[in-house]
């Protein structure tokens, strides 16, 4: 199941006298890592790199800043995916302390120092939502919200028109039993708004 983390962790690491400085932050969207790097080049005007990288469905990226390709944003990513995250930034920070460290010591440190923070982290799981909507006679009104409310459903809409239209968001696992039972109460008089069927993750 994926998971994002409730708060930003650090690590840092010296290597032949290189710093990095690694931050996991929790990171909706690609806009807000480039800000958060943006950032911190005015905090670390003398690093020689920042390098990222970003866990967030079609938004993810994997930047490595002037060091040999491969070496930083790409094996960062690969952490962040090999512990299931999402929605995820990691950034290190780097000093170069003026020893080359080769491919794959850049790797390893990369991929090190972002490890290393993740172990500081809470993690908290992502349960996939579903949103869905219907219409039903106002007589039922009562009996469809006892089964919303016993489901766990979280009301979103309720409009009251010739009938009463009702939107609801509810764990996607759960979504259709709830759906079985609701038609089953209503004995064919619900009628469901395919237009809103869609996923959510909260």
């Amino acid at each position: 199941m994926p998971q994002n983390i409730a708060a930003p962790v650090h690590y840092e690491l010296v290597i032949k006298k290189s710093r990095f400085i690694a931050c996991v932050q929790p990171m909706p969207d690609r806009a807000g890592a480039q800000a958060v790097v943006a950032e911190l080049w005015t905090q670390h005007p003398g690093a020689a790199h920042v390098c990222w990288a970003l866990l967030a469905g079609g938004q993810s990226a994997a930047v490595d800043d002037g060091e040999p390709s491969g070496t930083a944003g790409r094996p960062m990513l690969d952490v962040l995916r090999h512990q299931d995250l999402e929605g995820v930034l990691a950034t290190v920070v780097r000093y170069f302390g003026g020893v080359k460290l080769g491919a794959g010591g850049l790797v390893r440190a990369y991929t090190d120092s972002v490890a290393q923070a993740l172990l500081a982290a809470e993690k908290i799981a992502i349960i996939k939502q579903r949103t869905l909507a219907f219409s039903v006679p106002y007589a039922l009104e009562g009996t469809v919200r006892r089964e919303l409310e016993g489901a766990g459903a979280v009301l979103a809409e309720v409009q009251h028109g010739d009938n009463v239209r009702i939107g609801f968001t509810v764990r996607d696992d759960a979504a259709d039993a709830l759906a079985h039972r609701l038609n089953e109460a209503c004995h064919g008089r619900l009628i469901w708004h395919k237009d809103d069927d869609g996923a959510d993750e909260a």
